[in-house]
């Protein structure tokens, strides 16, 4: 399983090594404590929503978007298969790991490099391999070393990737991982999963469970130069960050009374993002501009959603 690995690191590290870095995110953004940032009112009026859904797809989920627009996700078509997708220049292109009986694109880089997971049906649900899809279309492994199962989530500008490793179980066995370069990193945090980071790796954005709360939950956390935070967005029963913009603002999904909310926490506190009309939203992936992608639900369907900020 290193093997593969290495050889996708290498063919990535060797595509980006003429783009340069988005810059680090300023200290005001990245010390942000999300444990004393308040709750906005400002909500989806804050954004400019267009509906993303791949033709005709029983759903449509966005799960990342890199600085030139270019966006990633997953859909499901009609006879029920999930299946990742490119949209560029408003043209969709589907993206299946070649022999696998389903797929999902969950990040994209500054060139047009994919990562996502897939799944073969002859194994346990609970499996998902990783995938690295070059700028030219070839499928290369990306799994993380003695673990069966890995899920990238997030492609950074240097070519690390981050998400999460598990065995047999989407919980005891989950932690939170990055692939880089420099190797394979880890954290304790209980089911947890990297979601996103700034390109210099100093805030990291992410979910875990957390046991010793009843009933358990999933919480959202930040680790600042190693330090981790965990949080819940006020008034939330559950929260998640799912990506951190070069700036160090994170875009997450929180659960209140009402039902499920996207929010992007900035140094002005949490903003929550609705799509107007939905019964749901849950904003997953952001980049240097701002955007925000997504689902959301309306008349009982999932469509995905880019947001950008305006009147």
């Amino acid at each position: 399983m290193a093997r593969p690995l290495l050889a996708a690191t290498a063919i990535l590290l060797a595509a980006c090594e003429s783009m340069p870095l988005d810059p680090p995110a300023p200290p005001s953004a990245r010390r942000v404590d999300p444990a004393a940032a308040t709750l906005l009112s400002a909500g989806g009026r804050a954004f400019t929503f267009t509906t993303i859904e791949v033709p005709g797809a029983r759903a449509t989920t966005a799960w990342g978007i890199n600085a030139r627009g270019d966006i990633v996700g997953s859909y499901v078509d009609a006879n029920g298969a999930s299946h990742g997708f490119l949209l560029q220049g408003g043209v969709f292109t589907t993206i299946d790991q070649p022999g696998a009986d389903g797929s999902q694109a969950r990040g994209i880089g500054p060139n047009g490099e994919i990562v996502g997971i897939y799944s073969n049906d002859e194994e346990p649900a609970v499996n998902a391999h990783g995938f690295l899809r070059t700028p030219d279309g070839e499928f290369l492994a990306a799994d993380y070393p003695g673990h069966i199962n890995t899920i990238p989530q997030r492609l950074l500008p240097d070519g690390t990737i981050l998400g999460c490793r598990h065995d047999t179980d989407l919980m005891a066995s989950m932690r939170g991982i990055a692939l880089s370069r420099h190797g394979a990193s880890e954290i304790d945090a209980f089911a947890s999963m990297h979601n996103g980071a700034t390109p210099d790796l100093r805030r990291i954005a992410g979910l875990y469970t957390n046991m010793t709360v009843t009933p358990t939950r999933t919480e959202g956390y930040i680790i600042d130069d190693g330090v981790f935070t965990a949080f819940l967005v006020p008034g939330s029963s559950m929260t998640a960050a799912w990506d951190v913009s070069p700036s160090g603002d994170v875009v997450g999904v929180y659960r209140d009374g009402t039902g499920f909310h996207g929010f992007l926490l900035s140094a002005e506190g949490y903003l929550p993002i609705d799509v107007p009309g939905a019964t749901a939203t849950r904003a997953f992936g952001t980049n240097a501009r701002g955007d925000v992608v997504g689902a959301y639900v309306a008349g009982g369907r999932t469509f995905g959603f880019v947001g950008r900020r305006g009147p």
